[in-house]
């Protein structure tokens, strides 16, 4: 497996110069943060200020119009720390995610083109954003809505990605020297398995920020 290409197609994505499932309004809300940020790209990943961010973050969803509050909350399905989970419909799921496992919006955005580029099956669409009563900002993703036929057997999970160049270092958790990659949180509930085959559902992506990446380049 050519980690190489594999490295350069995602710089790419992760950039905005590549393609990838449903990834233009992600790439369009990531680059925004990008030139919007005033101090140096790894200025920003050291020392990230959230609150700032989110500022211009709203900023952004107010001039394109992105506010989306097409939720049925009567069909809640589960919620994590991270986000509340309601059925759109048979085949989909809509997710409001805060980014509390992420210092900034960037890293979200990244976490959701990564998982669209691993994993095409269960890609996240962002629909736009949403702000609670308590002014919590989050995103709003739908995703396919994967019912299991039978529980997630976790070594399958490791033999899947350790085939795919990633390490099990702690637990649930796994990283891509190669690429610079570390995804966590996969245990059963993040992992489903519907007919013999493994969806994941719920990544946890980061970018390790010594990784050479041109998203931490002006552009």
């Amino acid at each position: 497996m050519d980690f190489n290409a594999i490295k350069y197609e995602l710089q790419n994505i992760l950039c905005g110069e590549g393609e990838v499932s449903y990834g233009k309004p992600i790439q369009a809300a990531a680059y925004f943060l990008r030139k919007s940020t005033e101090t140096g790209a790894v200025a920003q990943r050291n020392e990230p200020n959230k609150a700032e961010e989110t500022k211009r973050l709203i900023e952004y969803i107010n001039v394109n119009h992105l506010w989306n509050c097409d939720i049925n909350f009567n069909l809640f399905l589960s919620e994590g720390a991270e986000q509340r989970v309601y059925i759109k419909d048979k085949s989909k799921v809509l997710k409001l995610n805060d980014a509390i496992y992420y210092a900034s919006w960037l890293d979200y955005f990244h976490n959701l083109l990564l998982n669209n580029y691993f994993f095409p099956d269960t890609a996240y669409n962002l629909l736009g954003f949403y702000k609670s009563d308590n002014d919590t900002l989050y995103a709003l993703v739908e995703q396919n809505y994967i019912e299991a036929t039978q529980p997630t057997d976790l070594s399958q999970v490791k033999e899947f990605l350790v085939s795919n160049g990633f390490v099990n270092n702690r637990n649930h958790d796994y990283f891509h020297s190669d690429l610079g990659i570390i995804l966590e949180d996969l245990h059963d509930e993040n992992v489903l398995t519907a007919n013999d085959v493994l969806y994941f559902i719920d990544t946890v992506f980061y970018i390790k920020p010594e990784t050479t990446m041109c998203i931490w380049k002006t552009i």
